[in-house]
C-alpha cells in the first residue's frame, strides 16, 4: 500500500537510433514541447521500414520514429553547413591572423 504524497516515478526508456543504442529517457523530460501534428506522404516501402522497426521495439509509434528521424537529418545538414564554411577559410590567412600577436615579447604582455 502506498503512503499519501508518496511520488514513484518509472524511468520510461524509449530507443531512439536503430543501431547504437542510444535511448531517450521520457521520465527525465517532465514538461513536453509543444508539437504539430501534420499530414504527410511517405512511400510505401519507407513506411514498411518503419514499421519494421516499430516491431522491433526501436520506436513507440510511426510519429516518434519519423520525428528522430527528421532531427537527426537537421542534426546533419546543419553540420554539413558548417564544414561548408569551414571549406571557405584559407588556411595561411587564417594561421596568420592567428599567430599575429605571438611573435610579440611576453614581457610586453598586459597584465591580467
Amino acid at each position: 500500500m502506498m503512503g499519501h504524497g508518496v511520488r514513484h516515478e518509472v524511468s520510461v526508456r524509449i530507443p531512439i537510433d536503430a543501431g547504437f543504442g542510444l535511448w531517450y529517457d521520457k521520465s527525465s523530460y517532465p514538461t513536453r514541447m509543444p508539437k504539430s501534428k501534420i499530414a504527410i506522404t511517405v512511400d510505401s516501402k519507407i513506411l514498411g521500414e518503419v514499421d519494421e522497426l516499430i516491431a522491433r521495439k526501436r520506436f513507440p509509434n510511426r510519429s516518434q520514429a519519423i520525428e528522430t528521424a527528421l532531427a537527426e537529418k537537421l542534426d546533419r545538414l546543419n553540420h554539413s553547413r558548417l564544414a561548408r564554411e569551414c571549406a571557405k577559410l584559407l588556411p595561411k590567412e587564417e594561421k596568420a591572423i592567428a599567430e599575429e600577436g605571438l611573435s610579440t615579447d611576453v614581457a610586453e604582455w598586459p597584465e591580467y
